[in-house]
C-alpha cells in the first residue's frame, strides 16, 4: 500500500478542485493519504513568489479559471465574498482535530466545502463559530482554533514541506517523489500504476538542467 501525503492550504481552490477528484483518480489502488495543512503564503514566500493573487491580470484569470474547472469536473465551487484572505483560523481549527499534522479526510473536506461552495466569507465570525461545531466531534481533548497545539503542528507542517522542496499546493508527496498541483494528478497515477518511464533518465535530468538566467546579485 502507498502512502500518499496531500499538502494542502483551504485558500487554495486548486487543493478544493484536487480534493474532490482525488479518489477518482485513485480508484482501484491501495493507498492512504495523510491530508497536511500547511501555510502556502510561507511556502511562497521562500521562494519570492508572489501567487497567482499577486499579480492582477493572473488574479483575474485563476478566479475564471478555477471557476470553469469545478463546472468541468462537477465539483461546486463558487469563488469566497473575499478572496485572498487569512488562512490562518481555518489551518488552526483543522489542526485542532490532529495529535501529528495530519488531518482526516472528513475535516478537511468540511473545511474546504465552508470555503468554496456557497460563496460566502470565509472567515465570518458566525460562519467560523459554525465550522467549529461542526467539527466539534473531531476535535482532541482541551483543544480549539487558539490553542497553541494547532499552531506547532502548522509550523512544524510548513518547515517540513518547505524542507522536502514544496512549493506550492496542492502538493503530493509518494516515495520521495513530488508532484504538484491539480493537473499534476495524472502522472501521480501514472507513477502509481508503475510506468516504467519513471525508472529512466527523465525525472533527475530536469534537476540537472542548466538555467540560462544569470545569477542573482
Amino acid at each position: 500500500m502507498k502512502r500518499i501525503t496531500f499538502y494542502l492550504d483551504f485558500i487554495s481552490p486548486y487543493a478544493w478542485l484536487a480534493f474532490e477528484r482525488l479518489p477518482e483518480v485513485l480508484e482501484g489502488l491501495s493507498y492512504s493519504v495523510a491530508y497536511q495543512p500547511v501555510l502556502l503564503g510561507a511556502l511562497l514566500q521562500q521562494h519570492g513568489n508572489p501567487g497567482p493573487a499577486g499579480i492582477v491580470p493572473k488574479r483575474e484569470w485563476t478566479y475564471r479559471h478555477v471557476t470553469w474547472l469545478g463546472h468541468a469536473q462537477g465539483t461546486p465551487l463558487q469563488m469566497p465574498a473575499r478572496h485572498p484572505f487569512n488562512p490562518l483560523p481555518l489551518l488552526r481549527q483543522a489542526l485542532a482535530c490532529s495529535d501529528d499534522g495530519s488531518i482526516n479526510r472528513y475535516v478537511a473536506g468540511t473545511v474546504l466545502r465552508h470555503v468554496w461552495q456557497g460563496g460566502h466569507d470565509a472567515l465570518d465570525a458566525g460562519r467560523l463559530a459554525t465550522l467549529a461545531a461542526d467539527l466539534s466531534d473531531q476535535l482532541r481533548p482541551g483543544q480549539d482554533l487558539h490553542s497553541e497545539a494547532p499552531k506547532a503542528l502548522l509550523r512544524a507542517n510548513t518547515e517540513a514541506a518547505q524542507a522536502a522542496g514544496v512549493f506550492g499546493v496542492p502538493a503530493f508527496e509518494v516515495d520521495g517523489k513530488l508532484f504538484w498541483g491539480l493537473d499534476g494528478l495524472p502522472m501521480l497515477r501514472s507513477y502509481l500504476d508503475g510506468d516504467a518511464w519513471f525508472d529512466g533518465p527523465d525525472w533527475d535530468a530536469a534537476r540537472q538542467l542548466p538555467s540560462g538566467l544569470p545569477p542573482k546579485s
